[in-house]
């Protein structure tokens, strides 16, 4: 295959013109590259390299003007905008959101060359019309509304003023003003000869300056596209060129050159292939570069992958086979893609999220847990940020102010001063901050030889440069917000640029480096409505009709841009790879593209192509139930465990799920220590238990009556609020969710204590016991070991003459779960908990006290209406018939069934298997 820069420089080296005395003009500057390496290549003698611009360039120099970062441009755009504007002013955040749209909109109208004064004279009038109103008076919005469009051309007037007195511009300024200076530049290089390769879709000023420079000096032209598109009158990917053909005078007397036929006459291998999502577009394209690397590795030096959506860069990139070697990536890596990007948009997010009462604890344990700012809090006596975390956790901070970090980071304030300052509320101040941040890293990174991390700081320290300077310069960026949007718009241009050889190996670029260049192998990914072509999305000020009236661009001709790119790869190529999305939503594009459906039309074409759907192999997991044999030490540990005592919550977390009893119980694995944003479940119920026990424990051996049970309700506000200090540590009670827990616990003593009075005016209710802890040891001749049962009782109390044991349950309970009609139930559903637990605590207590009968029951205060929920023996399921006595048969039938858990627990020939929970 011979590509079209090979043509032309034949061509070229057949004429009569030394290759020293041309100046190549190109759509881009990785067509120059190549270019360069051809002449290098097919040079027959020593020669001096041509000059070779990028179009841009190209203008750039007969204008005299340089361009200006898009960023500057915005800058210099609202200074404008504060000068000549009257009235109210937008903030700079607010104007960010519409400025770059007028920016773009002033960059067409420079860029084609419409009078000024013509256009924005006539979007004036167009919306005059538009907001036509019925009363004699306009509203003040209307007519702000109206006057803003007035003074659009007084706008664009002074901000072209300024950028030329500065000798800046943006694109189109440049365009315009190289339109202007072309008669110099033309007397100046008269006898160089000018060579334009591989142009398409002009805006006026290239067609204009193209135009003279084929005119008035020695100058070519060469056109990259088939006969096969050119001479079809409604194929999009001839449109710009057909335009060119017919309306240049230039050609009236002199053909097209670099027009040849090859697009049908060269067979090729077209695979339309439909992908789900874009992940597995990047897993297949994967794919693909293995299966050609395998079978035939010299075809990857001659293949492209062309990405019709950029953001798949990351993705190919982790999907590559690591035996490819010789990749040449074309695109920047996105420097928000980097992970240092998410330190400083961690750091942005914890000030701009900032309240008055401190930092959200979620917001500080993120940026405080980022692997950079570990490095930075890791001093002489420890790391800081682990300091904090841990007392963040412990003492149950929801909200953490700078005194705080400061009282931890006293010893070793390492990172700190700037981290967490009042300063970094300013916008220069944490300007100041982020370069603090990175001096630190730059010497910790050199320390440890972290290459990769130096060049990753060495961006964002121009980036952070650029930011205190326009920051200083201009005095409008008065909040975070403001430079938050504004480091976004700079971050979201800037790239790390790969390093590598740009003419070997595969090379992976977007479809606009692919201007100019043509390999064997073509792969496109994403080639859906809304990615290739673009779709018709208008972000302008400009309706569609003034476009249409002042020769603007819209999305038909933006179409045609994507049609000439999308066929000029296939023209020459013999193996192509066309991926779609099959699976298409409002983010990822639209469905199949047009451009496939019109290649499966063209009957010339049809038999060529291939059409797959491919899908992932899925494997489902095969979850199998965890299952831990019983080796010597664990037989040893659980031992061990029994000679403490198993608790009645521990034989129940058992029966819910062995695995869980064996990490909770056995291993001694804790949950994880968190702060509790809101007050904790388990700590509701703590709360509850240690007010009542408090409250109760001067009255133990009394008998209750309405008196002193009245008396204890003064007490109750005071007596919660100093448990919740105890067991919620610094967590702050005063707002929220919290302050509805204190006050729903307040609530809950009171009724209870209701309930008491109540019960106390019609029987007797004398307290034995609160929080009583009891501990037996059982007799169990097949173990060689000792076993223990143990625990701790909320209530002992006697009622008429009936001992009764109570546990407090803060969570919902019903009668149910606290009944048994078969007592295998106890040991094998966990919904029969409670009544287990009920007669774990009524065997240790008549074991103590040689109790003949009693009751025990539970308290929920959820339903406290029911009362006590005894315990009963019921003799079928939803039977009336209950016995609430628990005497040495019912305690005997248990025993027999807590033995046979035990006994399980303790064979080291059953597992502990897990259960689905």
């Amino acid at each position: 295959m011979r590509s079209f820069l090979e043509e032309v420089i034949e061509e070229i080296n057949n004429g009569d013109e030394a290759l020293e005395n041309i100046v190549f003009i190109l759509p881009s500057k990785r067509a120059g590259t190549f270019l360069r390496n051809i002449i290098a290549k097919t040079a027959k003698k020593n020669l001096f390299s041509p000059r070779i611009y990028s179009i841009e360039a190209f203008v750039e120099k007969i204008s005299g003007l340089t361009y200006a970062s898009n960023i500057q441009l915005l800058f210099e755009l609202y200074d404008t905008y504060l000068r000549e504007t009257r009235g109210e002013k937008d903030t700079f955040h607010s104007f960010s959101k519409w400025g770059q749209t007028l920016l773009q909109d002033f960059n067409e109208i420079d860029r084609y060359l419409v009078d000024p004064t013509k256009i924005f004279s006539h979007l004036s009038a167009v919306q005059d019309v538009n907001h036509w109103y019925v009363q004699k008076e306009r509203t003040q919005v209307i007519e702000n509304y109206i006057t803003f469009w007035e003074n659009l051309e007084n706008l664009y007037v002074a901000f072209t003023t300024s950028l030329l007195n500065k000798g800046i511009g943006h694109q189109g300024l440049v365009y315009r003003q190289a339109h202007n200076k072309l008669d110099q530049y033309l007397e100046a290089n008269k006898h160089w000869k000018h060579v334009f390769i591989g142009f398409n879709a002009l805006n006026t000023a290239e067609a204009n300056i193209i135009q003279k420079f084929l005119e008035v000096v020695v100058s070519d032209i060469y056109w990259d596209i088939d006969p096969y598109f050119l001479n079809d009158p409604i194929h999009d990917a001839g449109y710009f060129i057909r335009k060119h053909k017919k309306s240049w005078n230039y050609f009236e007397e002199h053909p097209l050159k670099g027009i040849k036929e090859g697009y049908v006459l060269q067979k090729k291998n077209i695979n339309v292939i439909g992908v789900p999502k874009s992940v597995s577009q990047a897993k297949y394209i994967s794919h693909l570069i293995g299966e050609i690397n395998s079978k035939e590795p010299e075809s990857l030096k001659n293949m492209a992958v062309v990405l019709g959506d950029e953001t798949l860069l990351n993705p190919i990139l982790n999907s590559i086979p690591k035996e490819i070697e010789g990749i040449n990536i074309t695109m920047g890596y996105p420097l928000s893609k980097i992970p240092m990007a998410s330190l400083f948009t961690q750091f942005f997010d914890l000030y701009l999220n900032k309240e008055s009462h401190g930092w959200f604890y979620k917001h500080l344990l993120a940026f405080i847990s980022h692997p950079d700012i570990h490095t930075l809090l890791t001093g002489k006596h420890g790391n800081i940020g682990e300091l904090l975390n841990k007392k963040i956790k412990n003492q149950n901070w929801a909200y953490i102010t700078i005194e705080k970090i400061k009282s931890i980071a006293q010893e070793d304030p390492n990172g700190v001063s700037y981290l967490f300052s009042v300063k970094n509320s300013s916008p220069i101040g944490f300007i100041e901050s982020c370069l603090d941040i990175i001096q630190e890293l730059r010497t910790k990174f050199q320390t440890s030889g972290n290459s990769l991390g130096l060049e990753y700081l060495y961006r964002f320290y121009t980036l952070f440069n650029e930011l205190r300077q326009l920051v200083v310069h201009y005095n409008f960026v008065a909040d975070l917000k403001s430079l938050y949007a504004l480091y976004k718009e700079l971050l979201s241009s800037e790239t790390l640029d790969f390093q590598g050889e740009p003419l070997k190996g595969l090379q992976i670029m977007g479809m606009l480096e692919s201007r100019n260049l043509d390999f064997e192998t073509v792969l496109i990914s994403s080639v859906n409505e809304g990615i290739l072509p673009a779709g018709k999305s208008n972000n302008s000020f400009v309706p569609f009709d003034v476009k249409l009236a002042y020769n603007l661009p819209t999305y038909k001709e933006k179409d045609a841009v994507f049609t000439y790119h999308f066929y000029r790869l296939l023209q020459r190529a013999k193996n192509v790879y066309l991926l779609y999305n099959t699976e298409p939503d409002v983010l990822e594009g639209g469905e199949k593209s047009r451009l496939i459906t019109q290649l499966q039309t063209d009957k010339n074409i049809l038999p060529q192509i291939t059409e797959i759907i491919a899908s992932p192999k899925i494997i489902p997991p095969n979850k199998a139930l965890q299952r831990i044999h019983k080796d010597a030490d664990l037989m040893q540990r659980i031992a061990v465990f029994a000679k403490k005592g198993f608790s009645p919550t521990s034989l129940t977390n058992y029966v819910r799920n062995p695995v869980d009893f064996y990490k909770k119980s056995i291993l001694k694995i804790e949950d994880i220590v968190e702060v509790e944003e809101t007050v904790a479940a388990n700590t509701f119920g703590t709360i509850v238990h240690d007010t009542l026990e408090e409250l109760y424990t001067p009255l133990i051996g009394q008998n209750l009556g309405k008196e002193n049970l009245t008396h204890l309700k003064p007490k109750i506000h005071t007596t919660v609020q100093r448990h919740f200090a105890k067991s919620y540590a610094d967590g702050d009670i005063t707002r929220g969710k919290n302050l509805i827990a204190f006050n729903v616990i307040i609530r809950y003593v009171e009724n209870f204590l209701d309930l008491e009075i109540k019960s106390a005016e019609n029987h007797e209710i004398k307290i034995l016991g609160l929080e009583e802890s009891l501990e037996m040891q059982m007799n169990i001749p097949e173990l060689d070991f000792p076993i223990f049962i143990r625990g701790k009782l909320d209530r002992i109390d006697e009622k008429d003459g009936t001992i009764r044991i109570i546990d407090f349950k803060t969570g919902k309970a019903s009668s149910p779960q606290v009944e048994v009609v078969h007592w295998e139930d106890l040991i094998t559903d966990y919904d029969h908990s409670k009544a287990f637990q009920l007669l774990c605590y009524a065997l240790m207590y008549t074991n103590k006290r040689s109790i003949k009968t009693l009751e025990a029951g539970i308290i929920s205060f959820k339903n406290l209406s029911a009362g006590l929920l005894c315990f009963a023996v019921k003799d079928k399921k939803g039977g009336r018939n209950k016995n609430t006595t628990i005497d040495a048969d019912i305690l005997q039938l248990f025993y027999q069934q807590l033995k046979k858990l035990i006994l399980e627990i303790c064979d080291s020939d059953i597992p502990f298997i897990e259960k689905e929970v």
